[in-house]
């Protein structure tokens, strides 16, 4: 759900800045030069005339070795419990609802994102050199932009239908599948919309001081500053602030209708489950992705000579690596908060497994049944139909 190396923009500065380990446990580059070249530098620009920079930025080669692991445990996690969602959705046999829809989706982007953690997690092993091509490049950063944003967006969209759902418990059964079908493609183009500037400047750069070959944001060197910037606000506002805003609105509605509420204020326990789990939720979005949009605000201060402290400036490109990877974890948080903790989705779960064990059963009983009677034989796939058929009408 975030732009990794992108997020980070692997700006001018960072790249430059950012040597791998074969330049000592820290490293230390005060010119700007070679990545300014890759920038789409045009012609004239001779070398006298690149600035050096201003900071000796220093980077430890640590990042290289943590980046990828964190990467990779993120994977894992995120693929089985999000693969587990989509799975149990898919079998489902009993009624669809809206909010049903959303978690499909919500997984469904999150899924797509972390496919491409591997790549990244390969990119930052060695040390910002992209071995998979160009067009792999542009095209695994644009799916990282898009699903990142389809995330959040139905993060949202979840929100305001627990809102409704709650607030206005009568009014909202109106809402049929068809409006939430519609509300996630448009929800799927305005992500796309959002990633359009990723897909047309996302490409591969040789960085001869690095000896490296750079999957990065090739702005345009004249507006260099002013694009890397634009594309970094667009992010906290599109991605972060309207969201937030939206989603604290939506919570604070629910937690101010359940203390008034008579059914909930009888049932303290009930009322003050639902409270936790609204508290969880905004509490997640925030933890996840408050460091990550942060430090890109920042960066995009520092790109524009707002921030020229050598400090701050060396901290927000240490630290945007790991605001990185909290943006990727709550990818793993998701299928907990929205899914697992509720019991309707632990009932499908358990059935979806009960099931498939009843499956196995009546394949290994097939396999041993010619050693039996027929009568075993007829009766043990009776007895599974029937378990079957108790499995689906229950879902």
């Amino acid at each position: 759900m975030v732009e990794l190396p992108l997020a980070q923009e692997i700006s001018a500065v960072t790249i430059s800045s950012s040597a791998p380990s074969m330049y000592g446990n820290c490293s230390t580059l005060n010119s700007t030069e070679e990545t300014l070249r890759v920038h789409s530098s045009p012609a004239n620009v001779s070398t006298e005339q690149l600035a050096p920079s201003p900071c000796p930025l220093l980077y430890s080669d640590y990042q290289f070795t943590l980046i990828p692991v964190l990467y990779c445990v993120i994977f894992i996690l995120g693929l089985v419990g999000n693969s587990v969602v989509v799975v149990v959705l898919c079998r489902h046999h009993g009624p669809k609802t809206v909010a049903n829809i959303y978690i499909f989706n919500l997984a469904l982007a999150d899924l797509l994102c972390l496919t491409t953690l591997p790549l990244w997690a390969a990119y930052y092993a060695y040390g910002y050199n992209w071995l998979f091509g160009s067009v792999m490049c542009k095209m695994s950063s644009s799916v990282l932009s898009l699903n990142m944003f389809a995330s959040i967006f139905f993060i949202t969209c979840m929100s305001m239908d627990r809102y409704w759902a709650i607030v206005y418990s009568i009014r909202s059964q109106r809402r049929t599948l068809h409006q939430a079908t519609l509300i996630a493609f448009l929800v799927w183009g305005l992500a796309c919309l959002s990633s359009l500037p990723t897909f047309y400047f996302r490409d591969t750069r040789f960085i001869k001081s690095l000896g490296v070959n750079a999957c990065i944001m090739a702005f345009p060197y004249e507006k260099y500053a002013k694009w890397s910037a634009g594309t970094a606000l667009m992010k906290n506002t599109l991605g972060f602030l309207i969201p937030l805003i939206v989603i604290a609105t939506c919570y604070v509605w629910i937690w101010r209708h359940l203390m008034k509420a008579k059914e909930f204020r009888k049932n303290k326990q009930k009322r003050d489950k639902v409270l936790k789990l609204v508290a969880a939720v905004v509490l997640a979005f925030l933890i996840c992705w408050l460091p990550f949009h942060v430090l890109t605000f920042l960066d995009a201060l520092a790109r524009m000579n707002i921030i020229r402290n050598c400090d701050i400036i060396t901290f927000i490109d240490s630290a945007l690596p790991f605001g990185i990877c909290l943006g990727f974890a709550n990818s793993c948080v998701n299928p907990l908060l929205y899914c697992f903790i509720g019991h309707q989705f632990q009932e499908k779960l358990q059935h979806l497994f009960k099931l498939r064990v009843c499956q196995l059963n009546s394949n290994r009983q097939s396999l041993s049944s010619r050693k039996g009677s027929y009568l075993k034989d007829a009766e043990t796939p009776r007895d599974c139909d029937k378990e079957r058929l108790n499995c689906k009408l229950t879902l």
